[in-house]
């Protein structure tokens, strides 16, 4: 990911791409121009790198560079003191014999083979990888169930376990409230705020976005509720998930109903009745699991608090705000776009704006982390370039009232995304502004005051840049709702919390 960002900075070089040249890969490769058909002689062992540029001499300057970055490596820094890597896992293990998690992060081909041997040496198995197929993950999932441990994954994101950060994941205080979640930026929402509330975290499993499919059966969050509730450093207990397979749902909730934790329960557009059926409390927004899971611990909350309320409720202060805000709009601008890096952040953004706004309209929301947006590049939680690209493209919509935008801290993210954001926020402001128009920017940053980026700095160069900000991404989508539903005469309005029926 390095070098292709290197290689993306050579003049006439649009765009570069380093992929292992598995099939599934290649098949990607295609899709994004890059490649029409795979380079001859090419396995699942081999690095292809891709270069689109202005022309073959640019082309091959890319490549030439590609090979002398390659053929460098990393390297060590000078006077660093050596280190020993295990070439083999039954290696790793005899060097570490109490380690009892092994983090895998190979191309899925590889990945189960990997995870096999780690639980047959009795490992947790945090895996990272993707594209690792269905069947391999249920037979996973059930060799790990068996050996009483547990799989994260595949494409699990983030975790953190006893304090420790995997993968993607912010810096938060060790506290009473655990969690467990098929959603990576959804796990990052809820500690961070968890942690901005006063409380902290004992530990976060993440299961992999299928675990709660049906075929998988959601047998990792099963394994991990078990775990957590008998967990003493546990006192309450957070499920989160985009929306699982309705038998799963049931198992779920059938496997906390005896509880003798409160528990939590986020499933993103889920029905609160069977939550509170048995006897969990219902979240309709990550913010909202944070703050009455906080309650909880500290004694705050009751039986009473078992509904956070409509995610479709405004405060009267956000509705007066929109209000002011949009009277700078055009007739025109009447459509939000969201253009975002965490996958489960933009799912609550959509499920906000329809709750709100209706579901007939054209907003659209992004997810710029998906895999047709990131082959052969990085993340945008670790380089913002293509969101960049984005960001200003949307200021030649004449119909966009607001563009919403999440911006995610922690480990693995960019070391200083507000920075690197601001100049292409600047630029559409200023693009909007010479064809007539304004474009309203609302984000939230997720993240904590322990983050390495300074979450205030970040969030003081955003509002400098002329970013409307909110605490959380729930809040951040219902001022971007608010802000349409005040442009748009005929737009369903804003309902006020606390407003007549």
């Amino acid at each position: 990911m390095g070098i292709a960002a290197q290689l993306e900075q050579l003049e006439g070089v649009q765009r570069a791409g380093l992929i292992m040249a598995t099939p599934a890969n290649l098949a990607v490769l295609a899709e994004a121009g890059l490649a029409e058909a795979a380079p001859p002689g090419a396995g699942p062992n081999d690095l292809v790198v891709a270069v689109a540029a202005t022309d073959r001499a640019a082309a091959d300057a890319a490549l030439a560079r590609a090979t002398a970055l390659l053929a460098a490596g990393s390297g060590d820094p000078e006077g660093s003191r050596p280190t020993r890597s295990a070439e083999t896992l039954g290696e790793a293990v005899g060097e570490l014999p109490d380690a009892n998690l092994a983090l895998i992060s190979t191309p899925g081909t590889y990945a189960s083979a990997e995870a096999v041997r780690a639980l047959k040496h009795g490992l947790n198995v945090f895996l990272f990888s993707d594209n690792v197929p269905l069947e391999d993950e249920i037979q996973l999932k059930a060799l790990a169930d068996e050996k009483g441990l547990l799989v994260m994954g595949p494409d699990c994101g983030t975790a953190i376990v006893g304090g420790i950060p995997l993968g993607f994941a912010n810096a938060v205080r060790r506290g009473p409230i655990g969690l467990v979640g098929a959603s990576g930026t959804g796990l990052q929402q809820v500690t961070s705020l968890v942690h901005r509330f006063g409380s902290g975290i004992s530990h976060a499993i993440g299961t992999g976005g299928r675990d709660l499919d049906e075929r998988v059966g959601g047998t990792t969050m099963l394994a991990a509720i078990r775990q957590l509730l008998a967990d003493p450093a546990t006192a309450v207990l957070v499920l989160i998930s985009k929306p699982p397979s309705s038998s799963v749902a049931t198992r779920i909730l059938e496997s906390v109903r005896s509880s003798p934790k409160p528990v939590v329960v986020n499933f993103l557009g889920g029905d609160p009745a069977a939550v509170i059926d048995a006897g969990a409390y219902p979240a309709s927004t990550f913010e909202a699991a944070a703050r009455l899971a906080v309650m909880l611990a500290t004694g705050e909350a009751s039986r009473s608090d078992a509904s956070d309320g409509s995610i479709g409720a405004v405060e009267p202060e956000m509705a007066d705000l929109a209000a002011q805000v949009a009277a700078r709009l055009a007739p025109s601008q009447t459509a939000i776009r969201g253009l975002y890096s965490g996958g489960s952040l933009a799912g609550e953004a959509k499920i906000v704006l329809g709750a709100i706004l209706g579901h007939d309209r054209h907003d659209r929301i992004l997810d710029l982390g998906d895999d047709e947006f990131t082959v052969g590049r990085p993340h945008p939680m670790i380089d913002p370039r293509l969101r960049n690209e984005h960001i200003v493209g949307v200021a030649a919509e004449a119909d966009v009232a607001v563009l919403l935008l999440d911006v995610v801290l922690g480990y693995g993210s960019h070391p200083d995304p507000a920075e690197a954001l601001a100049p292409a926020i600047a630029d559409a402001m200023a693009l909007a502004i010479a064809s007539g128009r304004h474009l309203l920017v609302v984000a939230s940053v997720c993240g904590t005051d322990q983050d390495p980026q300074d979450l205030q700095r970040q969030e003081r160069i955003l509002a400098q840049t002329g970013v409307m900000l909110e605490t959380s991404n729930a809040r951040a989508a219902m001022l971007a709702a608010s802000i349409a539903a005040a442009a748009a005469p005929t737009a369903r309005p804003a309902r006020l919390v606390g407003a007549a029926e």
